[in-house]
């Protein structure tokens, strides 16, 4: 997953937008430091996340996004989490490859097989992250904010 990084950060930097890795299970530690990142925007937060899709996965998503909504709730800020990859649709869609569960994990599983997140296509994950992104914003204040640096910049050149 580690790998994935340099590419999301590239895709996070055109929206001006942070990107961070965790390392399997987070500590609280790390997930009081996510909230207190959602809490310094002073606005509210969505984070996108990306896991495989196995047991594993999906309860990583799960608790990572109770106690960050929970560490954040309590100073009141308000953050949301989305499920950008990997899913058990992107694995039909895509035609990923795919392994059975793990017979030792007991943990609760949606799916029938279990896909890694590295075996998404870079070209799809970036195109799977800029859609997610773009669903976020206004139309409407984009525009404003490509108005707004259009005169900026002529401002500027006429100095």
């Amino acid at each position: 997953m580690a790998g994935m990084v340099p590419q999301l950060v590239g895709i996070g930097q055109e929206f001006d937008i942070s990107c961070f890795s965790g390392g399997g299970f987070d500590g609280l530690a790390g997930k009081h430091d996510a909230a207190q990142r959602a809490m310094a925007g002073a606005r509210q937060t969505r984070v996108l996340h990306i896991g495989d899709y196995d047991q594993s996965g999906e309860h990583m998503f799960t608790a990572l996004a109770e106690d960050v909504i929970a560490f954040a709730g309590s100073a009141g800020a308000e953050v949301e989490f989305e499920r950008v990859a990997v899913t058990g649709e992107q694995v039909t869609t895509y035609h990923l490859p795919t392994a059975p569960p793990k017979t030792t994990d007991r943990r609760s599983f949606s799916g029938t097989a279990t896909t890694q997140a590295e075996a998404l296509p870079p070209d799809i994950l970036a195109a799977l992250v800029r859609r997610a992104i773009e669903a976020q914003r206004d139309p409407a204040v984009h525009q404003q904010a490509l108005a707004r640096e259009e005169a900026e910049r002529k401002a500027i050149r006429a100095l």
